[in-house]
């Protein structure tokens, strides 16, 4: 059945949604059922019925909830290193080792590695790296304005670029369902790995990072910062100071990955299953932490099970995302939105524009959300069915999303990594922002170039 017009206003009105509530739940539930609504003749009590019993058909998909069980651990992971002090122990040794990177540019770059190295997830970057750095910065003269700049620009980014994370969780997921969906051909884990090579809004923010780090390239809001002065703090008390406690966990989960790739793969890592190689990464790692952090007291058993079912609520509300965002991408299947706008478009705008126009649009939905993984789930799905229908090249396409998506987020005031940026930073959260900006439009602007040219 054909639904024309109803095609594309049941995924703009999820967008408005989206930005009247700020709420990404409401959007997406909202932008289901009224789609759920038109698929079943308006016959409100089959909608409400489908709604609930579409998401319940969700979970007899293995690799679904397998997703789902990933992202819940990787947010016990997540507390059991924070609850037993492994964050603390590794501020404390770099602290002691500060001496030797005593300098306005060394403590930038140790920022900036910081956020490099902890890729597991972008608030634990910003907040880590912001509260080593900063004592260093103060000292060294360099504004928290920029320190925070360094935090936000090194989190998201480097957590795309790098999805061995809860982020490639979800985004493995919405490619999976447009796969399984017959909307687009091809491997889900190699698609998003060929992506991040078109991620040009991530890769250009840590190259102008690097610049304003080695270069002082300082635009005028960030040129007129203020330093703050510094004041000597006291080390962390009865805390070991240790890269391993932090580090080890991480790097068991990261080798997890690819090993469980080549495993499932029969010896093809590319062939290998995405959501059974990261299930059993987090497991492993869990098994790890305990048998590595009990015996050396940094937490005890009891603690231990707490946090990890305290680092499961913590993650509750992006699996509820990831599950309405799965949901909202098989009703768009169903209405065909893609095909629609592809005819719509066909003959009247160059496929080459097509990438640009979804970065742009991505960013503007982020922005105004002020959330990066609710713009994924609303717009991967349209991007990905409308790249299938247009014959694009889907890794830039999956990328053109990912780019706008941490742009927005990036730019908007309201975000959860620009706040804990500034306040990881110490930083003034209106002067972080207002000073950020440029440098972000920069790399978008330098990201909409690089689409079309490579389009």
């Amino acid at each position: 059945m054909e639904y024309g017009i109803l095609s594309i206003a049941i995924p703009l009105l999820t967008i408005i949604l989206a930005i009247i509530t700020k709420d990404v739940v409401i959007s997406l539930v909202g932008g289901i059922f009224v789609g759920e609504l038109v698929l079943h003749g308006y016959n409100f009590f089959d909608a409400f019925i489908a709604l609930f019993n579409g998401i319940v058909a969700l979970f007899a998909k293995g690799w679904i909830t397998k997703t789902i069980i990933f992202m819940l651990l990787v947010g016990s992971i997540i507390k059991i290193i924070t609850k037993s002090g492994a964050i603390e122990s590794f501020i404390s040794y770099l602290s002691q080792k500060a001496n030797k990177i005593d300098s306005p540019k060394g403590a930038m770059l140790l920022a900036y590695v910081i956020g490099v190295v902890i890729f597991i997830e972008s608030s634990i970057t910003s907040l880590v790296a912001g509260t080593v750095a900063r004592p260093l910065c103060d000292k060294n003269g360099v504004s928290r304005a920029k320190l925070a700049y360094i935090c936000d620009s090194t989190s998201a980014p480097i957590c795309s670029l790098i999805p061995l994370n809860a982020w490639g969780a979800l985004l493995l997921g919405l490619i999976t369902t447009a796969i399984n969906s017959n909307v687009i051909q091809g491997d889900a884990i190699s698609l998003l790995a060929h992506s991040i090579v078109y991620n040009f809004y991530s890769i250009f923010t840590l190259i102008i990072v690097l610049i304003v780090i080695y270069f002082n390239f300082e635009l005028p809001p960030m040129r007129y910062s203020k330093v703050v002065p510094f004041k000597p703090i006291k080390d962390i008390k009865d805390t070991k100071p240790s890269l391993y406690y932090m580090l080890l966990p991480i790097l068991i989960m990261v080798l997890g990955v690819p090993i469980g790739l080549y495993l499932s793969g029969d010896g093809d890592i590319f062939k290998g299953s995405g959501s059974t190689s990261v299930y059993y990464a987090v497991i492993i790692t869990l098994i790890f932490l305990y048998l590595y952090y009990i015996p050396k007291k940094l937490i005890s058993h009891k603690e231990y099970f707490n946090s990890l079912y305290e680092g499961m609520g913590d993650m509750l509300p992006v699996v509820v995302i990831l599950i309405l965002a799965l949901f909202i991408g098989n009703i768009i299947g169903e209405l065909g939105t893609a095909k629609y706008i592809s005819h719509l478009l066909t003959g009247n705008i160059d496929a080459r524009f097509i990438p640009m126009i979804i970065f742009l649009t991505s960013s503007i939905m982020a922005f105004a959300t002020g959330t990066s993984w609710g713009t994924f789930s609303i717009m991967m799905p349209i991007a990905l069915a409308l790249g299938g229908d247009m014959n694009l090249d889907l890794a830039i396409v999956i990328a053109s999303v990912i780019s706008g998506g941490i742009f927005g987020d990036h730019a908007s005031p309201i975000s959860d990594t620009t706040i804990i940026s500034s306040m990881a930073s110490g930083c003034e959260h209106i002067e972080h922002v207002r000073t950020q900006l440029p440098y972000a439009l920069l790399g978008a602007i330098l990201a909409s170039i690089s689409f079309y040219l490579v389009a």
